[in-house]
């Protein structure tokens, strides 16, 4: 008797906790409580799963995309281009933490109001050494008459 070995057909429609665990792992700084992030898993129309990293409220728009297609693991960016795919979910894991913008939307804000404030701070320094710089011209001659 002969036997034909199948293709055995991958359970496709949950990521394993090893999965879930080794993307939320290498994504925790992404996903922390102060950078207003989320993620979200989904399913394809197909059965495939997807991981989504979402930017922080109101949008919410989806910054990646890892989804497993069979063996493969895919990473895509928001606009569904692809940055990276391979069988090793740990290398991908890497890839997509690289692609995520390390400064948060809070950072950026902070760093503009200091900015605005230093800004204003400099002005005022500025107009204040040139009122010093002027009354130093108006007095200086008078200082030499009494010499």
């Amino acid at each position: 008797m002969s036997v034909v070995a199948f293709e055995r057909k991958q359970n496709t429609g949950e990521w394993s906790e090893r999965e879930l665990g080794t993307i939320l792992a290498t994504l925790s700084a992404a996903t922390a409580p102060g950078t207003g992030r989320e993620w979200e898993t989904g399913v394809t129309e197909k059965g495939d799963v997807q991981f989504y990293l979402l930017s922080p409220l109101p949008d919410q728009a989806c910054e990646l995309c890892v989804s497993r297609i069979g063996g493969r693991y895919i990473l895509e960016d928001g606009s569904g281009r692809l940055l990276f795919e391979h069988r090793n979910l740990d290398l991908v894991a890497l890839h997509a933490k690289a692609a995520v913008p390390s400064t948060s939307w809070l950072m950026v804000r902070v760093i503009t109001l200091w900015i605005a404030i230093r800004s204003a701070t400099d002005e005022k320094l500025d107009s204040m050494l040139l009122e010093g710089e002027e009354l130093f011209v108006q007095f200086v001659p008078q200082l030499v008459a009494f010499a």
